[in-house]
């Protein structure tokens, strides 16, 4: 589908089952400006992961728990419906920056500091 544009990899397709997310933020930060796309809120929770990813170079979108719950084919509409936002806002932020992905808004909201 953005075959030529994006390249889209599942983490534990690209670092193997139970990897630890410090671990794979700071080895996708060596490798460039990656954009995140997680169910994982914890990383927007837990001190460390939360300052690793901060640290980082890479631009997170995080699904709120109401659409993190929704089946996977809702996910994907709104992936999709989002998706021109999301590339507009992964290019005018620095790196660290971490953003909420609503179930039906368009509004994409940036997490504080």
């Amino acid at each position: 589908m953005f075959a030529g544009e994006h390249e889209i990899v599942h983490i534990r397709e690209k670092f193997g089952p139970g990897v630890k997310d410090v671990a794979w933020i700071g080895q996708l930060s060596t490798e460039g400006r990656w954009i995140v796309i997680s169910g994982d809120r914890r990383i927007t929770r837990n001190k460390v992961e939360y300052a690793a990813f901060r640290s980082s170079r890479l631009v997170g979108f995080f699904l709120l728990k109401g659409l993190y719950k929704a089946p996977v084919v809702k996910q994907m509409e709104r992936l999709l419906t989002l998706w021109s936002t999301i590339e507009k806002q992964s290019e005018i932020v620095a790196g660290g920056a971490m953003f909420e992905l609503p179930i039906k808004s368009t509004r994409i909201e940036q997490l504080k500091v």
